[in-house]
């Protein structure tokens, strides 16, 4: 007994695998053309496999429950010679002399099959799902068997290939993907396991025909630009990929009106102590998170993951993430917690300016303890930040924006802004999070409340 694999066919969708839900058969089951055989699922759908074969189940290659990909044998099927029984409708006595009275089943000496497709010893074609049985398409199309003998029949009285069964196999998926792109599937060179057209063969025959031959070929560096990961670009890339998949993240927000700090902020301008300084809303707002965090102290603590224990930090060094020509940097004020506001306007001004001029040195990078960023100044509202590694939070800064306020009982044009704030959820608690952000939001509402805590 010969046997014969059956190869899990293309599902159709581009789907390279599938999980093998149940069969329908075992060892020992004699199977008839088409008769399912097993259901297979993909991300897509659940499919009935149906058997491109006739012949007594020899072999179960995949368990129930396993994942399959594309083109890897799943069931062997022996083609009964040694105990077939011949087809009524197709007597041996009506073969040609000399002809066996089945079709070899050596593919060397086997007749060529239709549309690529191996030829079953009964010569019809084997279904793959959804492709249908072409071979019998023009003889089972009325439904009423085909009537007298093959040797009723010379050479010159079998009727010519209906245009049906001439078509061209493909999953129905394939078949839109042609009509949609305005391919003629009988131009498309088919590859598939059984001969047909996979969605494959459709995307490399519109990749060829893409462009004229006689078009100078693309070139492709002028498409793409390829830049090496390295240096600060590849340190931020890890810090913030170590970031983001060890700190459990939670990001609370609050929009605020700030239109007393933004006044405040007028008058610091024209204050003659201020002289030659640049107050920015930055400097007021790192002076309300380094008050909230004296407010809020594990705000400012880290995981020490070696010796287990959390370290609560009594010193401040904030840090300025910076968009800088290196790419982005977190140079960090040490100590910012014991300045004035005149000395960390200063500090602030002078981090960015050598920042943007790419001079940054290592000193300026290290033992940051909490980071402010301010997306305002691209015109962002707000944004989820990614902890600086080694800190327990960050606080986002939007654009302040005029627009229609609830002001003591009617609207108003107020400047308004949005704070977020991003923890480790590990060091912070949601209350703890929670107040460090009411704090910062309520002291940049009050400026009365940054003069008495800051």
């Amino acid at each position: 007994m010969g046997a014969r694999s059956f190869l899990l066919p293309d599902l159709g969708e581009g789907l390279t695998e599938a999980e093998l839900i149940s069969w329908s058969v075992g060892p020992g089951d004699t199977v008839e053309l088409n008769q399912v055989i097993a259901e297979v699922e993909t991300a897509k759908a659940s499919v009935e496999l149906p058997s491109p074969y006739a012949g007594t189940v020899l072999a179960l290659h995949v368990e129930a429950g396993s994942t399959v990909e594309v083109g890897t044998p799943i069931i062997d099927i022996g083609d009964g010679q040694d105990e077939a029984v011949p087809d009524a409708t197709v007597p041996a006595t009506a073969e040609p002399a000399g002809a066996p009275s089945e079709a070899p089943t050596d593919a060397s000496t086997a007749p060529p099959a239709t549309n690529g497709h191996e030829a079953t010893g009964e010569g019809r074609v084997p279904v793959l799902v959804g492709y249908g049985v072409t071979g019998e398409t023009a003889g089972r199309r009325g439904g009423r068997p085909a009537t007298g003998s093959v040797a009723d029949a010379g050479p010159s009285d079998h009727p010519a290939p209906s245009a049906e069964s001439s078509r061209p196999l493909a999953a129905p998926p394939v078949r839109f993907l042609a009509r949609q792109e305005g391919i003629d599937l009988a131009d498309v060179p088919p590859t598939g396991p059984h001969g047909e057209v996979t969605r494959e063969d459709v995307t490399a025959y519109l990749d060829r025909n893409a462009h004229p031959a006689d078009s100078a070929p693309l070139d492709a560096s002028a498409r793409e630009t390829r830049t090496p990961i390295k240096g600060v670009r590849k340190h931020t890339a890890d810090a913030m990929v170590r970031s983001a998949f060890t700190a459990p993240h939670v990001t609370e927000f609050v929009t605020v009106d700030v239109t007393p700090t933004m006044e405040l902020l007028d008058r610091l301008r024209e204050s003659r102590h201020l002289a030659g300084v640049r107050i920015t809303p930055l400097v007021l707002v790192a002076k309300a998170v380094l008050a909230a965090v004296r407010r809020n102290p594990s705000l400012n603590s880290a995981w020490d993951e070696e010796t287990r224990e959390i370290v609560t930090k009594h010193y401040v060094n904030l840090g300025i993430a910076a968009a800088t020509p290196r790419g982005l940097m977190v140079p960090n004020v040490k100590d910012a917690d014991r300045m004035s506001l005149r000395d960390l306007a200063v500090a602030l001004a002078d981090l960015t300016a050598v920042a943007k001029e790419g001079k940054t040195g290592p000193r300026d990078l290290e033992d940051g303890t909490i980071t402010i960023t301010n997306v305002g100044v691209f015109g962002v509202d707000a944004g989820t930040p990614i902890l600086n590694p080694g800190e327990a939070a960050i606080l986002c800064m939007g654009a302040i924006r005029r627009q229609p306020w609830e002001f003591e009982g009617e609207i108003a044009l107020r400047q308004v802004t949005t704070l977020a704030v991003s923890f480790d959820h590990r060091l912070v608690d949601g209350e703890q999070g929670s107040r460090f952000l009411a704090d910062v939001a309520a002291m940049l509402s009050d400026p009365v409340a940054l003069v008495a805590l800051g």
